[in-house]
């Protein structure tokens, strides 16, 4: 099977059918999972409070989902319209239940704060655990530069998308500039301090290495 970098431009590849399919596999589902798990591992970020994360190539985020299990807010770009619709759906089924809830909780409001009042008395206050807010979508190709503020973002993952920024589809589309540009975007809106993992897969040890140096050339380290 051929690379699907190989075929043309991401946005081509991944069209309704190929999102609905990746979106639907629950191999795909299993790996993304995986591999943002342990994103979030290494990104080290402090526990007990929400962190703002930028997910590079979301797709149909699958990984934000995860992000926002472990507490976490995040904005997601990617160059596919199709599959930020789906991503889209995702959130719009988790505003739509949350909404449920709510009104759920309206409806016991009196004996919460009977609870509330009661735990105040014994001196053990209630802790509420918020739900995260679902992430926010953006269609924007990673390799034009990310346009977001400076210092905006806590943290950035991105799973198995840079590879594309190797191959180019067009006369314009030069694989270093456009990796140059993502790179020195990226090195600005994140928060100083703040970790990126970026996990993508090289067709070549070539790619990997101009990867590599891209990033160094701006500032990344290790």
């Amino acid at each position: 099977m051929s690379r699907p970098e190989l075929t043309g431009h991401a946005s081509l590849f991944y069209n309704a059918k190929e999102a609905r399919k990746y979106d639907s596999s629950s191999r795909m589902v299993g790996i993304q999972r995986e591999i943002t798990e342990r994103a979030i591992e290494l990104l080290k970020l402090p526990e007990g409070r929400p962190s703002f994360v930028l997910d590079v190539g979301c797709g149909s985020g699958l990984s934000g989902q995860v992000l926002e299990e472990h507490g976490h807010v995040w904005v997601g770009c990617d160059v596919s319209r199709d599959m930020l619709d789906m991503a889209n759906e995702r959130i719009e089924r988790k505003r739509e239940a949350a909404n449920g809830n709510e009104s759920d909780d309206d409806d016991s409001d009196d004996s919460d704060m009977d609870d509330e009042n009661n735990g105040e008395e014994n001196g053990n206050r209630k802790q509420w655990k918020e739900e995260p807010s679902p992430g926010d979508l953006l269609h924007h190709d990673m390799g034009t530069g990310l346009p977001f503020r400076p210092a905006s973002f806590d943290a950035c993952i991105s799973i198995s998308a840079l590879q594309w920024l190797c191959y180019s589809n067009s006369k314009d589309q030069i694989p270093k500039r456009r990796l140059m540009r993502f790179f020195s975007s990226l090195y600005q809106v994140l928060r100083r301090g703040a970790r990126a993992v970026l996990q993508f897969y090289p067709e070549t040890s070539e790619h990997a290495i101009l990867i590599s140096e891209c990033a160094a050339k701006v500032g990344f380290a290790g």
